[in-house]
Protein backbone atom coordinates (compact mmCIF):
# COMPACT_ATOMS: atom_id res chain seq x y z
CA UNK A 1 0.00 0.00 0.00
CA UNK A 2 1.46 3.39 -0.93
CA UNK A 3 0.51 5.21 2.28
CA UNK A 4 -0.59 4.63 5.88
CA UNK A 5 -4.29 4.33 6.64
CA UNK A 6 -4.33 6.51 9.75
CA UNK A 7 -2.66 9.84 10.39
CA UNK A 8 0.43 9.85 12.54
CA UNK A 9 -0.92 11.81 15.50
CA UNK A 10 -3.27 10.95 18.35
CA UNK A 11 -6.96 11.76 18.41
CA UNK A 12 -8.09 14.59 20.67
CA UNK A 13 -10.45 13.35 23.38
CA UNK A 14 -14.05 14.35 23.99
CA UNK A 15 -13.21 15.16 27.62
CA UNK A 16 -14.25 18.63 28.66
CA UNK A 17 -17.03 19.01 26.10
CA UNK A 18 -20.31 20.29 27.49
CA UNK A 19 -23.90 19.84 26.30
CA UNK A 20 -24.36 21.84 23.11
CA UNK A 21 -27.44 21.27 20.93
CA UNK A 22 -26.05 23.23 17.97
CA UNK A 23 -22.79 21.26 17.78
CA UNK A 24 -24.73 18.03 18.25
CA UNK A 25 -26.85 18.80 15.17
CA UNK A 26 -23.70 19.64 13.18
CA UNK A 27 -21.79 16.44 13.95
CA UNK A 28 -24.70 13.94 14.04
CA UNK A 29 -24.57 13.13 10.31
CA UNK A 30 -21.11 11.60 10.83
CA UNK A 31 -22.51 8.96 13.15
CA UNK A 32 -25.29 6.73 11.82
CA UNK A 33 -26.53 8.03 8.47
CA UNK A 34 -25.95 6.78 4.92
CA UNK A 35 -22.82 8.98 4.85
CA UNK A 36 -21.79 8.21 8.43
CA UNK A 37 -19.15 6.08 10.06
CA UNK A 38 -21.48 3.18 10.89
CA UNK A 39 -22.44 2.80 7.24
CA UNK A 40 -18.79 2.96 6.16
CA UNK A 41 -17.86 0.18 8.58
CA UNK A 42 -20.61 -2.14 7.36
CA UNK A 43 -20.00 -1.38 3.68
CA UNK A 44 -16.25 -1.85 3.91
CA UNK A 45 -16.61 -5.15 5.76
CA UNK A 46 -19.05 -6.38 3.13
CA UNK A 47 -16.53 -5.41 0.44
CA UNK A 48 -13.67 -6.96 2.43
CA UNK A 49 -15.35 -10.37 2.25
CA UNK A 50 -15.76 -10.16 -1.52
CA UNK A 51 -12.19 -9.01 -2.16
CA UNK A 52 -10.88 -11.81 0.09
CA UNK A 53 -13.07 -14.44 -1.60
CA UNK A 54 -11.87 -13.33 -5.03
CA UNK A 55 -8.19 -13.67 -4.21
CA UNK A 56 -7.38 -10.01 -3.59
CA UNK A 57 -6.01 -10.54 -0.08
CA UNK A 58 -3.83 -7.42 -0.06
CA UNK A 59 -6.75 -5.19 -1.03
CA UNK A 60 -9.02 -7.04 1.41
CA UNK A 61 -6.55 -6.40 4.22
CA UNK A 62 -6.42 -2.70 3.33
CA UNK A 63 -10.21 -2.49 3.32
CA UNK A 64 -10.38 -4.28 6.67
CA UNK A 65 -7.85 -1.87 8.19
CA UNK A 66 -9.89 1.07 6.90
CA UNK A 67 -13.05 -0.42 8.43
CA UNK A 68 -11.22 -0.72 11.77
CA UNK A 69 -10.14 2.93 11.55
CA UNK A 70 -13.77 3.87 10.86
CA UNK A 71 -14.78 1.89 13.98
CA UNK A 72 -12.51 4.11 16.03
CA UNK A 73 -14.10 7.18 14.42
CA UNK A 74 -17.56 5.84 15.32
CA UNK A 75 -16.46 5.24 18.91
CA UNK A 76 -15.03 8.75 19.18
CA UNK A 77 -18.10 10.41 17.64
CA UNK A 78 -20.30 8.40 20.02
CA UNK A 79 -18.27 9.81 22.93
CA UNK A 80 -18.66 13.31 21.50
CA UNK A 81 -22.43 12.88 21.12
CA UNK A 82 -22.67 11.74 24.72
CA UNK A 83 -20.55 14.68 25.92
CA UNK A 84 -22.73 17.07 23.91
CA UNK A 85 -25.76 15.86 25.87
CA UNK A 86 -27.36 13.09 23.82
CA UNK A 87 -27.47 9.32 23.93
CA UNK A 88 -25.44 7.93 21.02
CA UNK A 89 -28.33 5.97 19.52
CA UNK A 90 -28.05 4.89 15.88
CA UNK A 91 -30.33 7.52 14.39
CA UNK A 92 -29.78 10.46 12.07
CA UNK A 93 -30.46 12.84 14.96
CA UNK A 94 -29.38 11.47 18.35
CA UNK A 95 -31.01 11.26 20.85
CA UNK A 96 -34.28 11.02 18.88
CA UNK A 97 -35.75 7.56 18.85
CA UNK A 98 -36.91 7.63 15.24
CA UNK A 99 -35.24 7.62 11.83
CA UNK A 100 -33.02 4.73 12.93
CA UNK A 101 -30.05 3.68 10.86
CA UNK A 102 -30.71 0.86 8.38
CA UNK A 103 -28.21 -1.41 6.65
CA UNK A 104 -30.18 -0.79 3.44
CA UNK A 105 -27.79 2.17 2.94
CA UNK A 106 -24.81 -0.14 2.40
CA UNK A 107 -23.97 -0.51 -1.28
CA UNK A 108 -24.24 -4.19 -2.06
CA UNK A 109 -22.45 -4.14 -5.40
CA UNK A 110 -21.31 -7.48 -6.79
CA UNK A 111 -18.32 -6.47 -8.91
CA UNK A 112 -15.05 -5.50 -7.27
CA UNK A 113 -14.67 -2.44 -9.51
CA UNK A 114 -18.12 -1.21 -8.53
CA UNK A 115 -17.31 -1.82 -4.86
CA UNK A 116 -14.11 0.22 -5.14
CA UNK A 117 -16.03 2.98 -6.96
CA UNK A 118 -18.65 2.95 -4.19
CA UNK A 119 -15.92 3.22 -1.56
CA UNK A 120 -14.19 6.11 -3.36
CA UNK A 121 -17.57 7.86 -3.57
CA UNK A 122 -18.25 7.18 0.14
CA UNK A 123 -14.90 8.62 1.22
CA UNK A 124 -15.38 11.71 -0.95
CA UNK A 125 -18.79 12.24 0.60
CA UNK A 126 -17.36 11.77 4.10
CA UNK A 127 -14.62 14.31 3.38
CA UNK A 128 -17.15 16.85 2.09
CA UNK A 129 -19.30 16.25 5.18
CA UNK A 130 -16.42 16.75 7.60
CA UNK A 131 -15.27 19.87 5.74
CA UNK A 132 -18.82 21.25 5.97
CA UNK A 133 -18.82 20.52 9.71
CA UNK A 134 -15.57 22.42 10.14
CA UNK A 135 -17.10 25.48 8.50
CA UNK A 136 -20.12 25.30 10.80
CA UNK A 137 -18.54 24.41 14.14
CA UNK A 138 -17.63 27.13 16.61
CA UNK A 139 -16.06 24.95 19.32
CA UNK A 140 -12.31 24.57 18.71
CA UNK A 141 -12.08 21.25 20.59
CA UNK A 142 -14.74 19.78 18.29
CA UNK A 143 -12.95 21.23 15.26
CA UNK A 144 -9.74 19.54 16.39
CA UNK A 145 -11.52 16.18 16.64
CA UNK A 146 -13.14 16.57 13.21
CA UNK A 147 -9.87 17.74 11.62
CA UNK A 148 -8.11 14.63 12.95
CA UNK A 149 -10.82 12.32 11.60
CA UNK A 150 -10.64 14.18 8.28
CA UNK A 151 -6.92 13.40 8.02
CA UNK A 152 -7.74 9.67 8.15
CA UNK A 153 -10.54 10.00 5.62
CA UNK A 154 -8.17 11.57 3.11
CA UNK A 155 -5.78 8.63 3.57
CA UNK A 156 -8.68 6.22 3.08
CA UNK A 157 -9.67 7.97 -0.13
CA UNK A 158 -6.13 7.62 -1.47
CA UNK A 159 -6.11 3.91 -0.57
CA UNK A 160 -9.45 3.27 -2.30
CA UNK A 161 -8.34 5.25 -5.35
CA UNK A 162 -5.22 3.05 -5.49
CA UNK A 163 -7.36 -0.10 -5.31
CA UNK A 164 -9.69 1.20 -8.01
CA UNK A 165 -6.82 2.18 -10.29
CA UNK A 166 -5.18 -1.22 -9.81
CA UNK A 167 -8.41 -3.06 -10.61
CA UNK A 168 -8.94 -1.03 -13.78
CA UNK A 169 -5.39 -1.51 -15.10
Amino acid sequence: MPSPLTADRPFPSAEGLCPDAYSLRVISPAYATPAGELNAILQYLYHYHHFKANGYSEFADTIERIAIAEMFHLKLIGSVILALGAAPVYTANPPSMFNFYSAKFVTYSRSLVCMAEDDVRAEREAIRGYERMLRMLKNQKLKDIIERILEDEKLHLAAFEHILCSLKS
